[in-house]
């Protein structure tokens, strides 16, 4: 390839050295690899027949294979943002409106693309206690007392279910605790729930915290996604809310949010919404729905439940509670760092290297295989 001037001819070589003099972009170093995404990479290399990929958060049928919602199938349409991208709406619209505070406090540890996503957007991050690694359970304690201490008018970021990383929720006389203090401090709540009814199989027990809050009269922005409960990865279809006061303040936030999304993609595809608006707006596909948003759920209880059986079964002296105790589909094993490692080398058993599995990816064909391996790295 060349580049022809009026005057000289450059050619490739002398392009590629002319830009790398040149380049505005030269100072832009390359980026950590994703510890999620590399799991997988390496568990796609691994040619073990045994091989598990315990480190995706997608949900999977007893087969290991992706499950499409029959609810879903009777419907073809185009594409959303999903809850990466309502988050990041609802970090900008933080950044640009509350002016109150820059800080966002969240939950140690958190999903890991909440830091980039509200660091990019120019806000400070801040923690709060939230997961105790030597019970494997809520540091609930810990929590209120951090809580407790965060400056008046900071943004605090809460799991509305089905924690992730961890699987840790509170109960709802903690979650009516959490309320009292965190309106006591007059904080602004930001919700993130991407697991609606994929914690319990109940939407409306997995949506009660928010519910909760906002009966409390406590500020709340909420991002959701419906990838998980709807199984609609590829169309990324989410939703940010703001609770306004009245209808003129929401047409005002309304007009504001528009012109923070028109700069980042213009206008939202329309496939997935579509495909969750007629869902949750026709009777039947709803029930339908329903029923299996719940079956999901169960297959996942299901399989921490056998886990711990299979876990016993094998002589481990060791107490796995934690793992039926937690809910959603990830699960904080309390595995140690070098014990990840035995499991990847001598059993092919992938995972992120704090001990976090997706519980979706066991099935009853190999939770067996996962017992006997963990059983044998932790003896």
């Amino acid at each position: 390839m060349a580049l022809l001037h009026t005057r000289w001819l450059l050619t490739a070589p002398r392009l590629a050295a002319a830009a790398r003099a040149s380049s505005w972009w030269s100072h832009v170093e390359m980026g950590p690899p994703d510890p999620i995404l590399g799991v997988t990479e390496a568990f796609k290399r691994d040619t073990n027949s045994k091989k598990m990929n315990l480190g995706v958060g997608a949900y999977r049928d007893d087969n290991g294979k992706p499950f499409v919602l029959n609810c879903v199938r009777k419907y073809v349409t185009v594409q959303g943002i999903s809850g990466t991208g309502s988050l990041r709406i609802g970090a900008n619209f933080l950044q640009r409106f509350f002016k109150s505070s820059r800080d966002v406090y969240l939950p140690k540890p958190s999903w890991g693309n909440h830091t980039p996503i509200f660091r990019d957007a120019g806000l400070q991050l801040q923690a709060y206690r939230y997961y105790d690694p030597k019970t494997c359970s809520l540091d609930f304690s810990g929590a209120m007392d951090d809580i407790s201490k965060i400056p008046e008018k900071s943004i605090i970021l809460l799991h509305a279910c089905a924690h992730n990383p961890t699987g840790v929720d509170p109960r709802q006389e903690q979650w009516k605790e959490l309320a009292a203090m965190v309106k006591k401090r007059n904080l602004l709540v930001y919700f993130d729930m991407a697991y609606q009814g994929f914690a319990s199989g109940d939407i409306n027990r997995d949506a009660w915290a928010v519910r909760y809050f906002i009966e409390q009269g406590i500020n709340v922005v909420l991002s959701q996604s419906y990838a998980k409960n709807m199984g609609l990865y590829g169309e990324r279809a989410g939703a940010f809310t703001v609770i306004c006061s009245d209808a003129e303040e929401a047409k005002r936030v309304e007009s504001q949010l528009k012109i923070l999304i028109r700069p980042m993609y213009s206008n939202p595809p329309l496939n997935g919404a579509r495909i969750a608006s007629i869902i949750l707006n026709t009777p039947d596909l709803r029930k339908e729905w329903l029923v299996e948003v719940k079956g999901m759920a169960d297959r996942i209880i299901s399989m921490r439940n056998q886990l711990v059986s299979n876990l016993k079964k094998e002589g481990s002296s060791h107490n796995w509670q934690h793992i039926t105790d937690q809910i959603g589909m990830f699960c904080f094993t309390g595995l140690k760092p070098e014990q990840v490692e035995r499991l990847i080398k001598e059993f092919s058993i992938y995972m992120t290297k704090d001990g976090r599995i997706s519980v979706a990816g066991v099935t009853s064909g190999n939770v067996g295989y996962l017992a006997h391996a963990i059983h044998q790295v932790t003896k």
